[in-house]
């Protein structure tokens, strides 16, 4: 038996011994581990690894069939996209088709729109990679096109995570990864997140927490796994059909800004060639997107969410019998005392931050989300819809759009 097999920690919880069944398997992160973890993901079976993000459920980024088997175990559909994850600037541009040479016969004016997605990219990727930023472009044509929802276009990033640039160097190959969990649930940032969610499939989860003696899944007081706590920003780069002008478009907020990339365009000279604009949409799974994180039910607990209409909010407005009823059964996830003044009437309440800091509140979010399941007797959770006078305010944005498709955009002002 292997290191990694005996030290693996089966997820034992509710399986049936009258029925057999693949069972997914915690690993250690000792090099006999990530050696073992890289050759199976060569041979195209699937790991769990933690970025500073969340965690992702890897696989050989280039094998169709690897691919299909993280749709799989996310049920997640094809029309949701994967990312690939590389440590290097260079890796990610082979990637995408800006990065190849173009044909003599092409027209001066296409040859010029390449060289000038090609400097964003190169600009982009070594301004913020390793770290929080994916990249969507055209795709290099060796790219497997159920990785890319059939769209054409590619995302890649670059982890900061130490664990997820091990893996990444010990697999020798590109990985994509989507979040660790079920499709449309809370995103995992724990290990023990990705048991709860997929413990019953075929994959090998890497803990952190298993090197440490006498350690423990989840301790108080210790730094969090995936520092950041929400999934990166995503941006398409792409020209336009006309002329030498394209756009950098946001189409998932995370913890970089578009002010972050409209900085970096300017300090090289790229201004004038792009436009930076945000265009964050709320889709249903049918649409084909060319990044993740669209779709309008998104990081959903297992219990029915709503957001609170801001005139129910930082107020003592008057609560019908019908309201309290309800709220005594409920969960409230606050995000700066907005919901503070029905504390009293819930079964239970957290504030993701008092003081309203985004950075705070974006790394205990999700674990918050998943949190608000476990609570006994609650069969509606509440969380207020936030709105933002800075609009530049990256994990801001990203903390209001995570608990605005946890409830599926609906706002509620009556408590029913």
């Amino acid at each position: 038996m292997s290191e990694v097999e005996d030290i693996g920690i089966a997820a034992q919880a509710g399986k049936s011994p009258a029925v057999e069944k693949t069972i997914a398997k915690l690993v250690p992160t000792t090099q006999s581990s990530f050696e073992q973890c890289g050759q199976r993901l060569r041979d195209g079976k699937l790991v769990s690894f933690p970025t500073e993000t969340v965690y992702g459920l890897g696989c050989h980024a280039l094998d169709p069939l690897a691919v299909q088997k993280v749709f799989d175990a996310k049920e997640r559909p094809l029309s949701d996209p994967l990312i690939v994850h590389v440590t290097k600037s260079e890796d990610a541009l082979e990637l995408w088709d800006a990065s190849t040479s173009m044909s003599r016969s092409e027209i001066n004016n296409q040859a010029q729109q390449h060289q000038i997605e090609k400097r964003a990219l190169n600009v982009l990727t070594k301004k913020f990679f390793p770290g929080p930023l994916t990249l969507v472009a055209r795709a290099h044509p060796s790219i497997p096109q159920i990785l890319m929802a059939n769209t054409g276009y590619v995302a890649c990033r670059s982890p900061s995570h130490p664990i997820a640039r091990a893996l990444i160097a010990a697999a020798k190959v590109p990985i994509a990864a989507p979040s660790a969990n079920k499709f449309g649930h809370v995103s995992p940032t724990l290990a023990e997140h990705v048991m709860d969610d997929l413990g019953k499939e075929d994959v090998w989860v890497i803990d952190p927490t298993l090197n440490e003696p006498g350690g423990t899944r989840e301790q108080e007081g210790h730094a969090p796994i995936c520092q950041v706590g929400v999934e990166s920003t995503v941006a398409k780069v792409e020209m336009s059909n006309e002329q030498t002008k394209g756009s950098i478009t946001i189409l998932r907020h995370g913890a970089i800004s578009s002010a972050s990339i409209r900085e970096a365009l300017a300090k090289n000279g790229l201004s004038d060639y792009f436009e930076v604009s945000d265009s964050v949409r709320f889709t249903s799974e049918k649409v084909s997107n060319v990044a993740p994180g669209q779709t309008i039910k998104h990081y959903s607990p297992n219990v029915p969410c709503f957001m609170v209409d801001v005139s129910r909010q930082c107020q003592q407005s008057e609560i019908s019998h019908e309201e309290k009823t309800v709220l005594a059964q409920s969960v409230i996830i606050d995000y700066g005392k907005r919901l503070s003044g029905y504390q009293d009437f819930v079964l239970a309440y957290r504030d993701l931050s008092v003081e309203g800091d985004a950075s705070m509140a974006a790394s205990s979010v999700f674990e918050t989300l998943r949190w608000s399941e476990r609570i006994q007797g609650a069969n509606r959770v509440f969380v207020p819809d936030i709105i933002l006078d800075n609009h530049e305010d990256a994990l801001g944005l990203a903390v209001k759009d995570k608990l605005t498709r946890a409830a599926s955009a609906v706002t509620v002002d009556i408590f029913a």
